[in-house]
């Protein structure tokens, strides 16, 4: 059924799925970026459903108060409290390190509107819990989205990142202008391991 509605959300909104194959009964974190647009969720969601994939996904606690908080849950939401994101981070990688198929829907900008960098708990639960983040996208001028590679966190956070910004290059949102360049604070705090 969850397939069926994903289908029908891109052909409403006019997107086509151009992915990569779909994580299956794996534990990862997907980047959904660039984060431009309330549309990113329903279409992001409409891409994980098309490909029988219900993923979970981490949105501001505010999404959460009645009375919407039930369907935001119900669709696999997980709220966000901003004032204390090192728990969530820790409460993630216990989840993803259960051995159960974990997919945790990400969007790094945290925002969808232009901002300075990425916020980085994305790279910290997956290099923490040692599951690959796979890259999905949404580009607007194209009208497409889908999944793209898989990248192990080795560590080095720049060169991880110069991969991420290397597949976003020319991936520009459903309102290219608020789009946010990949970069990590940590990329000048982290020598390789």
């Amino acid at each position: 059924m969850k397939s069926a509605i994903g289908r029908l959300v891109l052909r409403a909104l006019r997107y086509r799925d151009v992915c990569g194959p779909a994580p299956r009964g794996e534990a990862c974190v997907l980047v959904a970026a660039p984060h431009t647009s309330w549309l990113d969720f329903p279409l992001m969601l409409g891409i994980a459903w098309s490909n029988d994939l219900s993923p979970g996904w981490l949105g501001k606690k505010e999404l959460f108060n009645a009375p919407f908080g039930g369907v935001m849950r119900a669709l696999g939401g997980v709220s966000v409290d901003r004032a204390d994101p090192g728990a969530l981070v820790a409460d993630m990688v216990s989840r993803a390190r259960s051995g159960t198929s974990f997919a945790l829907v990400i969007a790094p900008e945290g925002t969808r509107g232009r901002a300075v960098g990425w916020k980085s708990g994305f790279y910290r639960i997956a290099r923490d819990a040692g599951v690959p983040i796979v890259l999905t996208f949404l580009d607007g001028p194209t009208r497409t989205g889908g999944f793209g590679p898989r990248l192990v966190p080795t560590g080095d956070v720049r060169a991880d990142m110069d991969v991420i910004r290397a597949f976003y290059s020319d991936k520009h949102g459903v309102v290219p202008h608020r789009a946010t360049v990949p970069s990590l604070r940590e990329e000048s705090d982290v020598s390789p391991v």
